[in-house]
């Protein structure tokens, strides 16, 4: 209990830290909202979809950026600070404190969640408020997007504590992590279409978590004559589910057996 107690009670602290840096505030935070203002602008004049049934394009790309802010609030956000606390030696010195490296993970988890769901309301605020897109209410809708965005925020933040330790230093962490992050969002279906992708890059995006959870998001937003356009013309939650959680479990391993306070060859 003691150690849930220290958790929760750094989740302020990391929230806090979180916003006062500019950097991880824009290109975490931000950087969604900011691509759904310039691609639904850039393409106001244009709908997608059959005829009768057409969307516009903040409608198109919403769920896409949904799913985006859930990679950069988790993974990109997660291992880039991870990397510059190894490197500026905030890990060594809380490797000396009493805190448990659970409370640690709680703090750090529950930032993303926290940031993760402000993000979210945001962009659907702007979507529905400046743009006008017509937001779901059918309650089976809600739900499938509240367990989307608990799966994928949770996974996407395992994943970033385990490649935190690819970075040699946290100079190099944003060069070396956002590389990452952008290649996923180009072929996961965020700013193209995932059909207009050949087929080969389709199934490589089909190893990795982002093009399953903007898959789900998509179900959640759009119409259900979209669901042909995706691969195997089906919405696929069950896939969604499982690549997922399997994904989960991979970081959930990885953590497990690379973490540490500092690094190995420090």
């Amino acid at each position: 209990m003691n150690t849930i107690a220290l958790g929760g009670s750094r989740i302020g602290y990391e929230v806090r830290s979180y916003f006062r840096q500019g950097d991880s505030v824009f290109f975490t935070f931000l950087f969604p909202v900011v691509m759904l203002t310039i691609f639904s602008t850039a393409f106001s004049s244009q709908t997608f979809g059959p005829p009768g049934e057409e969307i516009s394009a903040a409608a198109f790309y919403l769920p896409g950026m949904l799913a985006a802010g859930l990679l950069l609030s988790g993974l990109q956000n997660m291992s880039i600070d991870i990397a510059n606390e190894k490197s500026d030696g905030t890990l060594k010195r809380l490797g000396g404190t009493p805190l448990p490296v659970m409370s640690y993970f709680i703090g750090k988890i529950g930032q993303v969640f926290v940031t993760g769901i402000l993000q979210a309301l945001l962009l659907l605020a702007v979507a529905s408020i400046v743009f006008g897109v017509a937001l779901p209410t059918e309650p089976s809708k809600w739900l499938t997007f509240v367990w989307v965005f608990v799966l994928g925020v949770t996974t996407s933040a395992l994943l970033g504590i385990a490649l935190s330790g690819l970075p040699r230093s946290g100079k190099s962490a944003t060069a070396v992590i956002i590389p990452i992050t952008l290649v996923l969002q180009f072929i996961s279906g965020v700013y193209l279409a995932f059909s207009m992708l050949p087929e080969w890059l389709q199934n490589v995006a089909s190893v990795f978590p982002l093009k399953w959870m903007a898959q789900g998001m998509r179900e959640v937003f759009l119409p259900a004559s979209f669901e042909s356009m995706e691969q195997g013309e089906s919405w696929n939650l069950a896939g969604v589910a499982i690549v997922c959680a399997i994904w989960l479990v991979v970081g959930l391993i990885v953590t497990r057996l690379t973490f540490r306070w500092i690094r190995k060859d420090t």
